[in-house]
C-alpha cells in the first residue's frame, strides 16, 4: 500500500471512530436529557396535582434542586445525580401522598369528632324532652290523684249523708210507728168505750125515768 494511500485509510479510521464517539455522546446527552425531562415533567404533574399538589413543598423543592444538579452533572457523576434525583421526586410524591392521608384522615377525624358532639347534642334534647314529658306525665297523675280524692271524698260525704238520712228516716218511721200505735190503742178504748155505753142503754128499761 503506497503511504499516501494508507495516511488516507488512516485519516478514515480516525475520522470514523470520532463521529461514532460524538454519535455515542449525542445518544448519552439525549438520554441525559429524557432523564432530566421524564423527572421533571413527573414533578410539574405532583405540584400541578389538585389534591397532591400543595403538600411536601419543602420534599418538591428539594427534588427540583437534584433534578438541575442532574442537569448540571458531568458523566462521572451522572449515575449517582440521577440516583438522588429519582429518589428526591420519588420522595416527594410519597410524602405530598402521606400529607394527602394525614389530611384526610384529620378531616374525617374532626367530622366524626362533630358528629359525635352533635349526636351527644341530640341525646341531651332528646332527654331533656323526655323529662319534661315525665314531669307532665307525673303533674297529670298527681292532678288525677286529687281528682279521685276529691270524688272519693265526696263519695264518702255523700254515702255518710245518706246513711244520716236514713237513720232520720228510721226514727221517724219508729216515731210515726208509735202514734200510729197509740191512735190504735185509743181507738181500740174509745170503741169499747161506746160498744160499754150501747150495752148500759140496752140494759135500762124503757120507760124506767117515769
Amino acid at each position: 500500500m503506497k503511504p499516501a494511500t494508507f495516511k488516507k485509510h488512516r485519516l478514515s479510521i480516525i475520522a470514523v471512530s470520532l463521529l461514532a464517539v460524538f454519535a455515542s455522546a449525542a445518544v448519552q446527552a439525549r438520554k441525559d436529557d429524557m432523564d432530566v425531562d421524564r423527572l421533571t415533567n413527573n414533578l410539574n404533574q405532583l405540584a400541578a396535582d389538585p389534591n397532591l399538589g400543595v403538600y411536601a413543598q419543602a420534599d418538591q423543592a428539594l427534588a427540583r434542586d437534584a433534578i438541575s444538579q442532574l442537569a448540571q452533572a458531568s458523566s462521572h457523576d451522572r449515575p449517582h445525580a440521577l440516583y438522588i434525583a429519582q429518589r428526591r421526586v420519588d420522595q416527594a410524591k410519597a410524602e405530598a401522598q402521606l400529607q394527602a392521608s394525614q389530611r384526610q384522615l384529620n378531616q374525617a377525624d374532626q367530622e366524626n369528632a362533630q358528629l359525635q358532639l352533635e349526636r351527644s347534642r341530640i341525646d341531651a334534647t332528646s332527654a331533656q324532652q323526655q323529662l319534661d314529658i315525665q314531669r307532665m306525665q307525673y303533674q297529670l297523675a298527681q292532678q288525677e290523684t286529687q281528682r279521685l280524692q276529691a270524688q272519693g271524698q265526696a263519695a264518702a260525704d255523700q254515702a255518710a249523708q245518706a246513711q244520716a238520712e236514713a237513720a232520720q228516716a228510721r226514727k221517724l218511721a219508729a216515731a210515726q210507728s208509735k202514734v200510729a200505735a197509740a191512735a190504735r190503742r185509743q181507738a181500740e178504748l174509745a170503741a169499747k168505750a161506746a160498744k160499754a155505753l150501747r150495752a148500759q142503754m140496752q140494759d135500762q128499761p124503757a120507760g124506767g125515768g117515769k
